[in-house]
Formats: C-alpha cells, sequence, structure tokens
C-alpha cells in the first residue's frame, strides 16, 4: 500500500542524495591530496532513459516471453580523470564542489518534503476514517 512506484522512487532518490553527500563530503576532504581525482555520482539521465523507455510498454504474447524491466536504476560513482589546472593533479576545485554540495541539500529537502506530503496524505485519509 505504502510501497507504490512513487514511493519507491522517492527513497531511492533519497539513497542517491546521501550518497552523492558522502561523495561530495570526500571529493573536499581530499582537497590538497596531490593525484586526486574527484568523484561524482550519475543516477538522473538513467533514470530519465528509464522512465521514458516505461512509455513503450512492451506486448508479450507468451508466458516464455522476456519481460521488460521496471525497476529503478542504481546510481554510479564515477571517478573524473580529466586533469585540472593545478600542478600536482588534483582536479578538486572547491568552489565547483560547494555548489554541487547546495545543490544536492536543496534536492535532498525537496525530496523530503514529497515523502512528507504523501505520508501526511495518508495520515489524513487514515484519521478521517475513523469518524
Amino acid at each position: 500500500m505504502f510501497g507504490g512506484k512513487t514511493m519507491k522512487l522517492l527513497s531511492q532518490s533519497l539513497d542517491v542524495a546521501a550518497l552523492r553527500q558522502r561523495v561530495i563530503a570526500n571529493n573536499l576532504a581530499n582537497l590538497n591530496t596531490p593525484g586526486f581525482k574527484r568523484s561524482t555520482v550519475s543516477f538522473e539521465e538513467s533514470l530519465r532513459k528509464a522512465v521514458g523507455d516505461q512509455r513503450l510498454k512492451l506486448k508479450t504474447t507468451h508466458p516464455a516471453h522476456i519481460q521488460p524491466s521496471s525497476g529503478i536504476p542504481r546510481p554510479e560513482v564515477k571517478v573524473d580523470a580529466s586533469t585540472g589546472r593545478r600542478v600536482d593533479g588534483n582536479n578538486v576545485d572547491l568552489e565547483r564542489e560547494m555548489l554541487d554540495l547546495v545543490a544536492n541539500q536543496l534536492f535532498y529537502n525537496t525530496l523530503v518534503q514529497q515523502v512528507s506530503g504523501r505520508l501526511d496524505n495518508w495520515r489524513y485519509v487514515i484519521n478521517q476514517g475513523r469518524r
């Protein structure tokens, strides 16, 4: 009942935001480590593709046919191997990481508000049913 597709997507997105927070914190912690390469979390593009693919429903005519995947994609942590402007080989940019940190925090807060709103709706329905 509470585990619909939207709640699963919101839950997965909260997990992605938490992972992204840890990755950004790791990047910031290694700001002055020579040779360190920053990491990023890739999720939104694969999610767009998965949601777009669901619009095309596959019809099977036999139970042994391969069923389409309806799962939510998993996030990937990718290392940015590009070279930075620094001589020591480190490519972490403090301003970029701080901007990513703020954007991720806003994303996380929005997701929490969405989950809270959905739970408030369920709470309202349950309480009104008692009267």
